[in-house]
């Protein structure tokens, strides 16, 4: 038996956060790492006290893509990403220098959350269908990006 990477241990502990997901589009979950250890994690969620979609359905917006296409946008919820920052910001925790293990390339709002904190390097499983804004600005940060599987995560009434 041989042992998983470090990226692949960390992605298997996101899809278990994940599971704590409120919003059935995405079921996303998020694991912030600093020397090994997680420092943070979060999910696909409505802030505290507020509904959640898998209580009373979505919150549709549509968005028009840095490419011009249009899609569909649920924004009752917060990113697994930026609930991840949220918690460790609430704990005074320091995500500078940390790796952010995440289901898809973050969002152009989660990629400057990203940048702001000092996180230095994004784990996604798949690539994100309007995420050419944020590889970008990763690129012009000096962010590391790196996706594990190159196909396009896919999610209901994108």
């Amino acid at each position: 038996m041989s042992r998983v990477s470090w990226d692949e241990y960390f992605i298997e502990v996101m899809y278990t956060v994940a599971k704590r997901a409120t919003c059935d589009r995405g079921r996303s979950g998020c694991v912030i790492v600093r020397d090994k250890q997680i420092v943070s994690t979060g999910y696909v969620g409505s802030p505290p006290g507020l509904d959640h979609c898998d209580e009373v359905g979505h919150l549709m917006r549509e968005v028009i893509n840095s490419d011009g296409k249009i899609s569909q946008h649920c924004v009752r919820t917060i990113h697994a990403e930026q609930n991840a920052i949220c918690q460790a910001a609430k704990h005074g925790v320091s995500l500078d220098g940390a790796t952010l293990y995440c289901k898809m390339e973050p969002c152009r709002v989660c990629a400057m959350m990203i940048i702001s904190v000092g996180i230095k390097r994004v784990v996604a499983l798949r690539m994100y269908h309007a995420a050419q804004e944020s590889r970008e600005m990763f690129e012009q940060a000096g962010v590391e990006l790196v996706v594990l599987e190159q196909k396009t995560e896919n999610y209901t009434n994108q």
